[in-house]
């Protein structure tokens, strides 16, 4: 064995090969990370071993990042549309859980082989790591292996295929929901208003409440030929020219209240500055505009939040995230106070804070170690789902005094990668040794039931979806693989269409069929 008797070697051994195995591509697919387990099953067949302690620190700091990501849109899935998508990925996962156990139970599959082959059925890598901690068995893992290459091209295909089968038109699904995001997204303007109205002239903006009526903010008021930023006591003269920014029926609402509109813009003051900051001071994050109170105390106003990607209209409630990048409207007397205020620190998105990290996991175990008795039935969350709750519940929290729970996408990325790959190919190598004697005994048999636990639960949410639901096609693609936790699968449905509704779709689904699919494979796990 020589240098592979060295378990730190043959453990960066084994992670270089995998991601090289990982970046072939065949056909425009490749295993990306996931050839790690294989090439780790493959080292584990002929005697290479990883010690379990990698294991598990992978596990802890995969499924932590994984619940911090998650966090916020696993709960905000339960509200509006979102409760929909939600029931969709509980049918499929469901559907695919009762095949499973009609496996277990009367075709003498083994039940650690059985749930390995569902969470590579659905290419679910936290299901498998919930398996492996839940069963405490390699045989998961050679189902995982055997179930995942067509977990990975049957979602594919059946996402290609879909619009076919259910004789639906991608082209007109696109402007149906182009029309709906126009309604729910309306996109923020900026427009210019003359006061004409007599009800408004000599009154206050703070009198006028014009925010809360309108929903638009004032960021520029001309009086006289001189541009300022207003305050809540600036009088409103006739013939001043405003300045407003919302959206297109906010902006309706301020021609009706102030006067006609004008294409008359008003010219930068000298003195005048329009910034974006970056939140990156904790003090502020989960703090409302109302809070902060920029425009009594510095005369500043916050025209809009870009969050995600998208702009929000701010308002007295909006809670400020941390990485939150506001549109601020100052004097530059007093912009740079302002901008101490947020942070605006970019180097600050890329710093990690190990604390919460070592807190939350710790809080995570001890979770998973409470047990609930039922009867002769033992139930506890166990180390994967103790550290799930735990990161959900902190990633919705945010904040806690000055620890700041949530992290970065690339902090967050970087520590699941490591995790995710130390995780791998140490339960790769555990199961290898058994992978040859499994494959004696069920042959290609086991390759068939993967492909059947990845293809029903799809079919059944399609229809689902399509006739129970009514969902537009596009997002019952997203909301299909994100049920299915493929990635690959989304990058398919990208390809045919310019809408981003079967991402936004997957992103709302992904994290709940995620949490769905871990307490699933525990319920598996108790079965006789």
């Amino acid at each position: 064995m020589g240098l592979l008797s060295n378990s730190y070697f043959a453990l960066f051994l084994i992670i270089a090969l995998g991601f090289i195995v990982g970046r072939i591509k065949v056909k425009g697919l490749s295993l990306d990370v996931s050839a790690v387990i294989f090439v780790a099953l493959v080292f584990g067949h002929y005697g290479v071993v990883v010690p379990k302690d990698f294991q598990y620190f992978g596990l802890l700091l995969f499924i932590f990042t994984i619940g911090i990501q998650a966090g916020p849109g696993f709960f905000e899935s339960f509200k509006k549309d979102g409760r929909m998508l939600a029931s969709l990925a509980t049918i499929l996962i469901l559907s695919a859980g009762v095949i499973t156990s009609l496996l277990i139970l009367f075709f003498n599959i083994d039940k650690n082989i059985a749930i390995g082959l569902l969470t590579g059925a659905l290419t679910s890598t936290p299901g498998l790591a919930a398996a492996i901690d839940y069963t405490n068995s390699p045989l998961a893992s050679i189902g995982y292996g055997v179930g995942y290459p067509f977990g990975v091209i049957g979602v594919i295909l059946f996402v290609r295929f879909l619009p076919k089968l259910l004789n639906t038109s991608i082209k007109k699904a696109e402007e149906d929901e182009k029309q709906m995001l126009r309604e729910n997204f309306p996109k923020i303007e900026k427009k210019f208003f003359i006061v004409e109205n007599k009800n408004v002239v000599g009154k206050t903006i703070g009198e006028l409440r014009i925010r809360y009526m309108t929903k638009a903010v004032v960021s520029r008021v001309v009086h006289d030929g001189v541009a300022i930023t207003p305050s809540p006591e600036t009088i409103l003269h006739k013939g001043d020219i405003i300045k407003a920014v919302g959206t297109l029926e906010a902006l309706n609402s301020v021609n009706l209240l102030i006067g006609s509109e004008t294409t008359k813009e008003i010219p930068l003051d000298p003195n005048f500055d329009v910034r974006s900051v970056l939140v990156t001071n904790k003090e502020v994050v989960n703090k409302t505009l109302a809070q902060i109170n920029l425009l009594n105390t510095y005369n500043a106003t916050i025209t809009r939040i870009r969050r995600s990607g998208i702009d929000i209209s701010p308002s007295p409630s909006s809670r400020l995230q941390f990485g939150d990048k506001l549109i601020i409207a100052s004097s530059k007397a007093n912009m740079g106070m302002v901008t101490q205020i947020f942070g605006d620190d970019a180097k600050r998105l890329s710093d990690t804070d190990i604390l919460p990290i070592a807190i939350g996991i710790i809080l995570g175990v001890l979770i998973g170690r409470i047990s609930i008795s039922f009867g002769s039935y033992t139930f506890s969350l166990g180390l994967t789902g103790g550290v799930l709750i735990i990161a959900l519940v902190l990633s919705r929290i945010g904040k806690t005094g000055p620890i700041l729970w949530t992290m970065t996408g690339a902090a967050n990325q970087l520590l699941r990668q490591i995790g995710l790959l130390l995780f791998l190919a140490a339960v790769g190598t555990d199961a290898g040794a058994q992978i040859v004697q499994t494959f004696q005994q069920y042959g290609f048999n086991l390759f068939l039931i993967g492909a059947v636990i990845t293809i029903i639960p799809m079919v059944i949410a399609a229809f689902a979806g399509k006739w129970l639901f009514k969902m537009n096609i596009l997002r019952l693609i997203g909301a299909i693989t994100g049920s299915m936790t493929s990635t690959p699968g989304l990058a398919a449905a990208d390809s045919m269409t310019g809408s981003n509704a079967p991402s936004v779709a997957y992103a709302t689904v992904y994290p709940v069929a995620m949490v769905l699919l871990i307490v699933l494979v525990q319920i598996l796990s108790l079965l006789g």
